[in-house]
């Protein structure tokens, strides 16, 4: 197994692409710490890896709240060690153009989806550099690379994760810390469909679809088996790199 004898820690863990990975992970043989601020999903993401023979833990996190986020990398590491750590957790926001994007809403994908990524970073990278080695996966997006029109925010916070990851992967790389990225298009998980109805995500996806080469949007276990690669010793010498997964959007 690829992550035989490794501790993940994961947030945005209930649901989505965190729990898809999470999954992915545990099949690999990875322990899970399964951490949300939705804690019964997250519980409901570890249920699921134990029914398949795997092994996980559900944390209640607000990945916004630093000193939370410290305390439970460090009690993870303490009692289970720390392999690995995938910043997952973020938020979007409706399409908007950028002078109708008010402070709050704004405000709060930047704190979730860059602060989060910060707060997770900035707890785990300590206890790597005490065992000399480990690897960060954060979540960033096709919107952090080539932006996205009417996501001026979400577009703001993904392409600080790509340029924090780069930043960071040479800082940590010379004690035997690997930082990567990647950044999804669009993908078929609950944020993508939120206040869509299923007729009308079924003729959003049908036409979505075909402005990406592989005439499909992305699925969970694609991104999934994404952060498995980055995550796992098959990516030893990867580091700094964001992954673009995204169906050949990019190059079209």
């Amino acid at each position: 197994m690829r992550l035989q004898d490794k501790t993940a820690f994961i947030t945005g863990a209930g649901s989505g692409l965190g729990r898809e990975a999470a999954e992915r992970f545990a099949d690999e043989g990875a322990t899970i710490v399964a951490a949300d601020i939705d804690l019964e999903a997250a519980e409901t993401t570890v249920d699921r890896i134990e029914s398949a023979g795997g092994d996980g833990t559900a944390v209640d996190l607000d990945v916004r709240d630093a000193d939370a986020v410290h305390a439970a990398v460090d009690e993870t590491a303490e009692t289970m060690g720390l392999d690995i750590i995938l910043n997952n957790a973020g938020v979007s926001h409706e399409r908007a153009d950028v002078e109708d994007i008010d402070e709050p809403e704004r405000d709060q994908v930047i704190d979730i989806n860059i602060k989060g990524v910060w707060n997770g970073c900035h707890a785990a990278i300590p206890h790597f550099k005490e065992q000399g080695s480990g690897a960060i996966v954060n979540t960033a997006s096709l919107a952090g690379v080539i932006g996205s029109p009417q996501l001026s925010a979400y577009s703001l916070s993904k392409g600080a994760v790509v340029n924090f990851t780069r930043a960071i992967a040479a800082e940590i790389g010379p004690h035997g810390i690997r930082a990567n990225a990647v950044c999804p298009a669009v993908t078929e998980t609950s944020m993508a469909r939120s206040g869509r109805s299923d007729e009308e995500w079924a003729a959003l996806e049908e036409k979505m679809a075909q402005q990406y080469p592989l005439r499909r949007l992305g699925q969970p276990e694609d991104i999934a088996n994404a952060m498995l690669f980055l995550a796992s010793d098959e990516a030893a010498w990867i580091t700094g790199q964001k992954l673009v997964v995204d169906g050949g959007f990019s190059c079209a």
